[in-house]
C-alpha cells in the first residue's frame, strides 16, 4: 500500500500594476519535506500580461522566473537563499511580496503521487 505524503503547494502568480492589484495565474510550486520533493513549473502568457498593462517588462518578468526556478532546484546560480533547505527555500519562495511575482497563500493536501498531483493542479489552477 502506497502512503500519502502531505504536501503544501502555492499558486505563481504574476500582477502587472501592484497597484491595481490585479494578477494571472502562471505557474505552480509544490513542497513535500518527507520526500525532499520541491518543484516548479510556469508559463508566460505575454498577450494576456499585456493586455492588463502593454508596457510590462515581460523579458525581465523571465529573468526573475528563472531565478526561481534556480532557487527551487538548489543550483548556485540561485545565489545564497539556493543553499537553503528546501522547507526554508518553498517559504521564502511563498512570502507575502509586493512585487509583480506573488504566490497565493500555501494550501495543504494529501498525495500518493506528487507529480500525478502536480500535474492535476497545475491543470486545474494555471492552464
Amino acid at each position: 500500500m502506497h502512503e500519502k505524503h502531505l504536501y503544501d503547494y502555492a499558486v505563481i502568480r504574476v500582477v502587472p500594476r501592484v497597484e491595481r492589484e490585479e494578477f494571472i495565474n502562471i505557474g505552480l510550486m509544490l513542497f513535500c519535506k518527507r520526500q525532499k520533493y520541491l518543484r516548479i513549473q510556469y508559463q508566460i502568457p505575454t498577450e494576456k500580461i499585456t493586455l492588463f498593462c502593454p508596457e510590462f517588462d515581460v523579458e525581465q518578468l523571465a529573468i526573475n522566473l528563472a531565478a526561481y526556478t534556480k532557487i527551487c532546484s538548489g543550483k548556485k546560480e540561485g545565489g545564497p537563499i539556493a543553499e537553503f533547505e528546501l522547507a526554508e527555500r518553498f517559504r521564502w519562495l511563498t512570502a507575502i511580496k509586493s512585487s509583480s511575482i506573488q504566490t497565493s497563500r500555501p494550501h495543504s493536501g494529501f498525495s500518493k503521487d506528487l507529480d500525478k498531483t502536480f500535474d492535476e493542479l497545475y491543470y486545474e489552477l494555471v492552464l
